[in-house]
């Protein structure tokens, strides 16, 4: 990693062993509290409930993609790619706070909280409010983020198909859960990237690794992130927030810590959050902790539904699921409705809490946007999907939808 200045830290990582940070203004950005808080956000959202050891959080993750980001620096310094001092520390930064506009339980309650507002988004304002006080010393991390610096490969490395964010996480995922179908190859990975005209590529020795990188992926979304237990538990966690929302919206009074309470009883989105820089504090102050302690008093509420959602999560009692690859019919929602409302005593609008059916999806690679490109001995590239003789190009650019119908036991 780069070079330092006046003081050091070491990480030891779990995954990666002794990680050295040398480099004042990440390590300052570090200690900051935008970026603490991500101690106290899970990187897995509600999967520790199927998973018991995936409680890592997004502060490992971004310190784990950064080590990594600094080894593909310097293997491409060494290819002779130039990268200045500057570029170097930018795209550090860029990988660390990519993911510091990440809410509580993650990607579970995205859109939830804070409506039409995706954490990229969020991770962009945060660093802008970071460059502010840092008297921008963030500028060449944003505009590498933003895809506005003149090497775009910086921007890959950060946000692409084949990103340092991906590398990261497969591997934290799959030590953490225990699901090996996960590991990948990181560091052949890494070593056989190069830069050609302004892009991304990888040798044609490390096809292999890259199929297995693809294949990995699928296969994690499948058995750990799309898991129908994992599923289970992000709707019910969803519905309890929209339960919680519907009695705030009645002027219901709800246990809530301070930060909760403004987004609970407000209706936020991006413009609101352009507006007013104090909602992006008062954002940076919300982590797993607030909802987790709101639920296990509202489970103990007058309001039926919200008591009882919250007590099922807080005993794992989750949603009964079944997953097919055909949508659920009318009839079939509905007979599973009728048989909850004699069960409940339940009105016809509040079933909804109780039986909820929708679909989920997963792209393995798309073709279309700018793919992983593998580089031969004689300077062609070709696309993975064409140049691999292992995997099928309309599989790959096929979308795989599953529809989940979710009840309440």
């Amino acid at each position: 990693m780069q070079t330092g200045k006046k003081k050091a830290k070491i990480i030891n990582d779990p995954v990666y062993g002794f990680i050295t940070i040398s480099d004042e203004l990440i390590l300052k950005l570090i200690d900051h509290p935008y970026f603490q808080r991500l101690r106290n956000i899970k990187q897995m959202g509600m999967a520790a409930l199927v998973y018991p050891g995936a409680l890592h959080t997004r502060f490992h993750h971004a310190i784990g993609a950064m080590h990594l980001m600094g080894e593909a620096l310097n293997v491409l310094k060494n290819k002779g790619v130039i990268i200045t001092d500057q570029e170097f520390q930018g795209t550090l930064i860029a990988i660390l706070l990519h993911d510091i506009g990440h809410g509580p339980f993650s990607h579970a309650l995205e859109n939830t909280l804070v409506e039409g507002i995706h954490h990229e988004d969020l991770s962009l304002l945060f660093m802008q409010s970071l460059n502010h006080q840092f008297d921008s010393q963030l500028n060449t991390a944003l505009a590498i983020f933003t895809d506005k610096h003149p090497k775009h490969f910086l921007h890959q490395l950060v946000a692409s198909q084949l990103d340092i964010d991906r590398l990261d996480y497969l591997l934290r995922d799959s030590y953490f859960t225990g699901v090996s179908e996960g590991v990948i190859s990181s560091d052949r990975i890494i070593k056989l990237i190069d830069v050609y005209k302004n892009q991304i590529v990888v040798e044609y020795k490390g096809i292999y690794s890259i199929e297995k990188f693809i294949i990995a992926r699928r296969l994690m979304y499948w058995q750990v992130y799309l898991h129908k237990a994992v599923i289970s538990a992000e709707n019910l966690l969803i519905n309890i927030l929209r339960r919680a929302r519907q009695l705030a919206d009645q002027k219901v009074v709800l246990f809530a810590t301070p930060a909760f309470e403004r987004f609970l009883y407000n209706r936020y989105n991006k413009k609101d959050f352009m507006k007013n820089k104090d909602l992006l504090n008062t954002f940076a102050a919300l982590d797993d902790y607030d909802i987790y302690s709101a639920i296990k008093v509202w489970a103990k509420h007058d309001d039926f539904i919200l008591s009882y959602l919250s007590t099922c999560l807080t005993n794992r009692r989750l949603y009964k699921i079944e997953l097919r690859n055909e949508p659920f019919t009318k009839a079939e929602i509905d007979n599973v409705k009728s048989k909850m409302m004699r069960k409940h005593n339940l009105k016809i609008e509040d079933l909804d809490y109780f039986v909820y059916s929708n679909k989920v999806s997963n792209e393995i690679y798309n073709s279309n946007k700018i793919g992983i490109n593998i580089m031969y001995k004689n300077g062609k590239l070709s696309d993975i999907a064409h140049a691999s003789d292992q995997l099928n190009v309309d599989v790959l650019n096929k979308t795989v939808e599953k529809y989940f119908l979710c009840y309440l036991p």
